[in-house]
């Protein structure tokens, strides 16, 4: 594993000893900075479109820490052979939800690459002490899951023409979703913890938040959200390779009991592209996060809950 020299700076409120994907510098009392950046190839076919979801994955991990994104810069590869209207149409979508969520693109960087890639680096900006992180979550908390899960599983059906289009727009759709009505309310009511699901899958981007702490989580399959379609891909063998890749690393981990299937485990691992925001909110807090989404016509899942520390195995699976 690659190993990058530690950065210790009294400033920096959250680095990458989380494993969250944004940093937070702080700038003074009132104002400390959220950086990301994010980008990946096609998973789309409609140029438009796949900029949108890009730009909204991006956009994400800001969400993810409870900041607001103030500004942008594309991040562009693109092939010098390719039809430049494609490239204008990628833009264009990034550009469509940047302004969605009130932020400007101010420029960027474009390379000649052999394969389309876009995403964006972002700044926000969250008071200091403010910010929410993977970890922190305590026992006694519930988990609350703001999108379904089963776009990998989707995508890769749509790349071999397996799947039928209604279900690939409720896939697009859900991915194109801006995290930022989850991120205003989580910061309304205050949260202990969270994480944006993506390439990790739901039980990779899980097993981030356990850290060092005393505590282990309890996922409760049946109430995982799923996008209507997934489970018959998955019966169909159809798998992304990122989704074996996260089981294989992550089996050994996992106390499934005696009574999880093997496409059950491939739903729970499944990689996912602008997925939405885990979050771990207290029990007297729940219902006030319920009400706020009833409110925003939020739908939301609350798919398990955080326990004390009694196995080694960091995330269990009950039916």
């Amino acid at each position: 594993m690659l190993q990058l020299p530690k950065v210790s700076d009294s400033r920096l409120l959250v680095g990458s000893s989380t494993s969250d994907d944004a940093a937070v510098f702080k700038i003074n009392q009132n104002t400390a900075l959220v950086s990301t950046v994010d980008f990946f190839p096609p998973i789309v076919d409609d140029p438009y479109l796949f900029g949108a979801i890009s730009a909204a994955n991006s956009l994400s991990d800001v969400y993810a820490m409870g900041g607001i994104p103030l500004i942008a810069l594309n991040i562009v590869g693109f092939p010098s052979d390719l039809d430049f209207s494609i490239l204008t149409e990628i833009l264009k979508g990034g550009a469509e939800k940047a302004r969605e969520a009130n932020t400007l693109i101010v420029g960027g960087h474009t390379i000649n690459d052999a394969e389309p890639k876009y995403g964006l680096s972002v700044t926000g900006m969250v008071t200091p002490g403010q910010q929410v992180t993977n970890v922190g979550a305590k026992v006694g908390d519930y988990l609350i899951l703001t999108k379904p899960l089963g776009t990998g599983i989707i995508t890769t059906a749509a790349k071999q023409n397996k799947i039928s289009q209604e279900i690939l727009s409720v896939a697009t759709n859900n991915m194109a979703k801006l995290n930022k009505t989850a991120s205003e309310i989580m910061m309304k009511i205050g949260v202990n913890a969270c994480s944006d699901i993506t390439g990790f899958g739901l039980l990779g981007h899980l097993k981030e938040m356990v850290s060092n702490d005393p505590i282990n989580f309890e996922i409760t399959l049946k109430d995982i959200p799923v996008i209507d379609g997934t489970w018959e891909l998955i019966h169909q063998g159809i798998v992304p390779g990122g989704t074996v890749r996260n089981l294989e690393s992550l089996d050994k981990t996992i106390n499934w009991g005696n009574t999880i299937s093997e496409e059950e485990k491939i739903l729970l691992c499944d990689a996912q592209t602008s997925g939405g925001l885990l979050i771990s909110v207290t029990q007297e807090k729940l219902n006030g996060f319920i009400e706020e989404c009833e409110i925003q016509n939020l739908d939301i899942s609350i798919v398990g809950t955080v326990q004390e520390k009694t196995s080694e195995h960091p995330i269990t699976i009950i039916k």
